[in-house]
């Protein structure tokens, strides 16, 4: 791939400077199809794992192969891979929906510590650079419920988890919530305990099938292997306008070898097969791609590249 097919999107959401700036910045951050808009809602982009440590099966060869395009904005100059960690506001004719939340602030992740107690308003500036506040979000829509999926899903408010969006309803598949109470009960997961079960406790959760339709623009698609009960989040009247494929991807190296999983992912194979799947379904299409964890603009559409795949990334 051509190292040009990979862009950098300069009106990142990290440096705001007044009202007028956030303005300029929601128009720059935002893509519009059919009849919705999108914007990206970034916590954190920067290098973040090595390469060869995130996928088990990458050869120091094949990597090696494949710096020429994926250097300097996918991969650094210690072979880390480059990470957005970021939300998608989606604004439909009926509602403004929110897709995934992040890492958070003041959460307890020892084994991440650049996110243990993390106290910053990145996430928060942000999503004020969309031109939302908290009120405004209609629906939160969990692909899964990863660390770093659901960590605004709640905040810390008078020493309780309250959920960060008040008038919002949080929709998540009752499968990924049943296999994390189920895990949970074995060994205690932190982000499950603040930022999944208090929505649980204030009845903004809404447990769904992993094929649910919200209404005729919104609606979830079965995408398992990453987490049994994994799902992507397509919105659209007639068709697929835009995805949300959540952790189904993790790096443009995946989509030219689908066969690359993570070791995070908890069953590779059924993930390697959901992720061809997922691309064979989307290439060639009008269908944007908005991924969770591509470097900047991470917004494209999938088109062929030998037995891979690769994404075109669209500026806004």
């Amino acid at each position: 791939m051509p190292t040009d097919r990979i862009l950098v999107d300069m009106a990142s959401p990290t440096a705001l400077a007044g009202a007028g700036r956030r303005r300029e910045l929601a128009m720059n951050n935002c893509w519009s199809v059919g009849d919705i808009t999108i914007q990206r809602v970034i916590e954190k982009e920067g290098p973040f794992l090595p390469a060869l440590d995130v996928f088990p099966t990458l050869s120091a060869e094949l990597l090696d192969e494949n710096r020429d395009w994926l250097a300097p904005k996918a991969l650094d100059r210690n072979d880390r891979l480059v990470f957005s960690f970021q939300s998608y506001v989606v604004r439909t004719p009926h509602h403004t929906v929110l897709v995934d939340t992040c890492i958070g602030n003041d959460k307890v992740r020892p084994t991440r510590p650049e996110w243990n107690l993390k106290r910053d308003e990145s996430f928060m500036r942000a999503l004020a650079a969309t031109g939302l506040s908290v009120d405004d979000i209609d629906f939160v829509m969990c692909t899964h419920l990863h660390v770093d999926h659901v960590g605004w899903n709640t905040r810390l408010q008078d020493g309780r988890w309250t959920p960060t969006f008040p008038k919002a309803r949080y929709l998540i598949s009752k499968g990924e919530f049943d296999y994390w109470t189920e895990q949970h009960a074995k060994t205690p997961s932190p982000h499950f305990g603040d930022s999944v079960l208090p929505l649980m406790e204030t009845g903004q959760a809404e447990l769904v099938r992993d094929d649910y339709a919200l209404d005729d623009h919104v609606r979830l698609a079965p995408t398992p292997g990453h987490t049994p009960h994994h799902v992507a989040v397509c919105f659209g009247r007639a068709g697929d306008d835009a995805v949300m494929p959540g952790d189904v991807l993790h790096s443009p190296l995946q989509a030219r070898y689908p066969e690359l999983s993570p070791r995070f992912d908890v069953d590779g194979d059924a993930a390697a097969k959901t992720r061809r799947s997922f691309l064979d379904r989307y290439c060639d299409t009008r269908t944007l791609c908005c991924t969770a964890h591509f470097p900047s603009p991470s917004i494209g559409r999938i088109t062929r590249w030998d037995d891979g795949f690769r994404c075109d990334f669209i500026e806004a």
